[in-house]
């Protein structure tokens, strides 16, 4: 059953969920990938392993974790393992089926930056960086990215490369000796997006309930291309927002209680 009342940001979440399978090794990022991945777990992919860049395997939080090294993580975990194991072994050893990443820049060939807006040595903005996203990009079999639309997330060339899609398009992935998939799918706040199978650059293939093809141009910085038979995303069910607003209600109060339990011990150690 579909409900009605739901955000963009919402719709955008549940999206990305449903393209999880229960069979799916998943590499997850934190914020919005890490939501969707959860999501996935607690409705119809409950037995999906997910992996987080601190080593911890098969976690199941009950709230999202602030970081990679939040304790929830390790607490919840089959199993937790060294970092190194981590990226030599599972991650470079193929044994990972879906790297599910976020951007603060993205270009219409699925090439993320996550390390500055700007010019490099002088940059507007510096972002967090990195981490293993781009081990990530090119070591997972496939990847799926999610972020909000607006024209200076979306960019005809991004600032930095930080995590390598599908470079300048075409075959240059395979040119460069990588051979895993690379973007297979974006999903925003408005659409759901595929990467043109000859060219690469993502194509909209499903447009979110009320979206239309000017809004998602208007918030796009390249001239968006539009599959030939264009579907729409299936609302939200029942069970997918409640869980999705259970699980966020459950991590606000987390965080809130934890951030009192560190006041007061600041105040006694004062």
């Amino acid at each position: 059953m579909s409900v009605t009342g739901f955000s963009p940001n919402e719709m955008m979440t549940i999206a990305a969920s449903r393209a999880l399978k229960g069979d799916d090794v998943c590499f997850v990022g934190i914020g919005a990938p890490s939501t969707a991945c959860n999501v996935a777990r607690l409705t119809h992919a409950p037995d999906i392993t997910l992996i987080y860049e601190s080593g911890t395997i098969g976690t199941a939080p009950q709230v999202l974790p602030l970081s990679i090294g939040d304790g929830e993580l390790c607490d919840t975990a089959v199993t937790t393992v060294s970092v190194p194991e981590m990226f030599r072994y599972w991650l470079q050893g193929g044994r990972i089926s879906i790297g599910f990443l976020g951007a603060a820049q993205l270009d219409k060939f699925g090439n993320i930056n996550t390390t500055v807006i700007g010019d490099y040595a002088h940059p507007k903005t510096r972002l967090p960086g990195g981490g293993g996203a781009p081990e990530i990009a090119t070591s997972s079999k496939e990847i799926f990215i999610t972020m909000a639309q607006s024209r200076r997330a979306m960019v005809e060339k991004i600032d930095f490369y930080t995590s390598f899609g599908h470079g300048d398009g075409g075959d240059h992935r395979q040119r460069l000796g990588i051979d895993t998939k690379g973007p297979t799918l974006l999903i925003t706040d408005l659409a759901i997006w595929k990467p043109d199978p000859v060219t690469k650059e993502f194509t909209v293939v499903s447009l979110h309930p009320e979206v239309t093809r000017n809004k998602v141009q208007e918030t796009c910085g390249w001239t968006v291309k539009f599959a030939d038979t264009l579907e729409q995303t299936p609302e939200p069910t029942e069970l997918e927002l409640t869980t999705l607003r259970d699980l966020k209600a459950r991590s606000s109060g987390a965080a809130h209680k934890g951030a009192a339990v560190g006041a007061r011990q600041g105040s006694k150690d004062g």
